[in-house]
């Protein structure tokens, strides 16, 4: 790994020190890899036929909207819209529009809007776990913790990344970070 450079899964390195920390709110909440998957297929399949029930829309469009809505927190790849959508008009509960411009834009069918009117239940719940996820965002990224954090890798990498450090220095920042870890979990 780069001295310095970013890691796998949201990991920064410095030296002989790897940092991670998570301040998304739990599991399933980033998305990297190695992380069980923020939505399921079936439930994607859910939420973007909702979207497309609001408004006629395509699949760049589709991803920009969940993004928004869960406060860039989590926006689904490219990779797994396409398909859905594939599989939605194939499953005759989404149909291609005419479109001004060379995207394709769908609009839900009745087939679809039956569909989402018997598992509307669900649907609600899934539309709920976006809105939350957005408001948790909402919280914690501009929160003071998320400053102080930031502080924290700022001055770890210059403290650091200048040149040698000493093993002393070492085994001194990595007390303070312990100590302030200590008295975090006694909150």
């Amino acid at each position: 790994m780069e001295f310095g450079g970013f890691g796998p899964r949201g990991r920064r390195q410095w030296g002989p020190f790897t940092v991670e920390w998570d301040v998304t709110g739990g599991e399933g909440m980033g998305g990297g890899r190695g992380r069980r998957r923020m939505f399921q297929g079936d439930e994607l399949r859910l939420i973007l036929l909702k979207l497309i029930e609001e408004a006629p829309r395509h699949g760049y469009d589709l991803i920009r909207e969940i993004e928004e809505r869960t406060g860039g927190a989590y926006a689904p790849s490219p990779g797994v819209v396409y398909p859905t959508l594939t599989m939605l008009a194939d499953m005759e509960l989404i149909a291609e529009q005419a479109s001004d411009d060379a995207k394709k834009v769908f609009a839900i069918t009745t087939t679809g809007q039956a569909h989402l009117t018997e598992r509307e239940e669900e649907v609600e719940a899934l539309m709920e776990r976006l809105a939350a996820i957005g408001t948790m965002r909402s919280r914690s990224h501009g929160s003071p913790v998320r400053r102080a954090m930031g502080n924290l890798r700022q001055v770890l990498q210059h403290r650091l990344g200048d040149g040698e450090v000493s093993q002393e220095t070492l085994h001194a920042v990595a007390d303070l970070i312990d100590e302030a870890a200590r008295k975090i979990e006694r909150l």
